[in-house]
């Protein structure tokens, strides 16, 4: 089984967020692709499958399947183009989250997700205190995917933070996500932990920023903005809220591929 391991929402090697894509010619079964996703031991190991007028595409954590993933996509997207298996401008995929569509701009790939924007809620103080956060945050909340959203006010602020590692895995939250106002080029920067998907920072998430767009757009009252995600590796991303959709892009880089042998 051919499989890529591709840098997405980057233009250079060893930063933006990695992700395994394996390339189906057949289907696997849910425990061989947790095996498979625990092998690769990355943030999300993407599973891709054509079935007759569409791509399957599935994600798995190193400890759970999970229903959306913006790096995944993305890099699935690229590995389908690398291949040559796709060669138009648009790619489909159908997923846990309904059916999600990639397009290729020239070095960009956007993708077409949900919008999930939070709503107004107080924020559980165990993920305050998981956070260190001894100011209170300017805006808090919550959306149909329980991504707790915390406005921290500034770029330095969200940099700043140094969670309580072990406290935050502690938690049953699947996504967690700091933000404040962008230094320039940025219109926002950001920060993602995800606990109950065993991950404790990740690099760069496209699906948190199907959160961020819509609140931002809130907030600042336009719906086109750079991006970025302020994780060790970095990460940058172009999103615009239409409707009832975001649009998410990126960039990607390939950094191996090989035969993935199955027992």
């Amino acid at each position: 089984m051919k499989y890529y391991i591709i840098d997405a929402f980057t233009d250079r090697a060893f930063s933006g967020n990695p992700a395994a894509v394996c390339l189906l010619q057949e289907p696997l079964t849910d425990e061989v692709m947790a095996s498979i996703a625990r092998e690769m031991n990355l943030s999300e190991t993407a599973f891709v499958l054509w079935e007759g007028d569409a791509w399957r595409l599935r994600w798995f954590t190193p400890s759970v399947e999970v229903p959306l993933c913006g790096h995944g996509t993305l890099a699935t997207a690229r590995a389908l183009r690398e291949a040559g298996i796709v060669k138009g401008d648009e790619v489909y995929f159908r997923s846990l989250s309904g059916d999600l569509a990639a397009r290729y701009q020239g070095d960009w790939i956007v993708l077409d997700f949900p919008s999930l924007p939070p709503t107004p809620a107080p924020v559980p103080l165990e993920v305050l205190d998981a956070l260190r956060l001894d100011t209170t945050p300017h805006w808090t909340g919550v959306n149909a995917h329980r991504y707790w959203l915390l406005d921290l006010g500034s770029a330095t602020a969200v940099r700043a933070l140094t969670p309580d590692r072990a406290a935050t895995m502690a938690l049953d939250i699947p996504g967690i996500i700091v933000t404040g106002a962008g230094d320039a080029p940025y219109d926002f920067t950001s920060r993602f932990f995800a606990p109950a998907d065993g991950i404790f920072e990740d690099p760069v998430t496209g699906s948190a920023h199907a959160a961020l767009t819509p609140y931002w757009s809130s907030v600042l009252g336009r719906t086109d903005f750079v991006a970025y995600q302020a994780s060790s590796r970095g990460g940058i991303l172009k999103v615009r809220l239409a409707g009832d959709r975001v649009l998410i892009a990126g960039k990607t880089v390939v950094v191996a591929t090989g035969d993935l042998r199955i027992p």
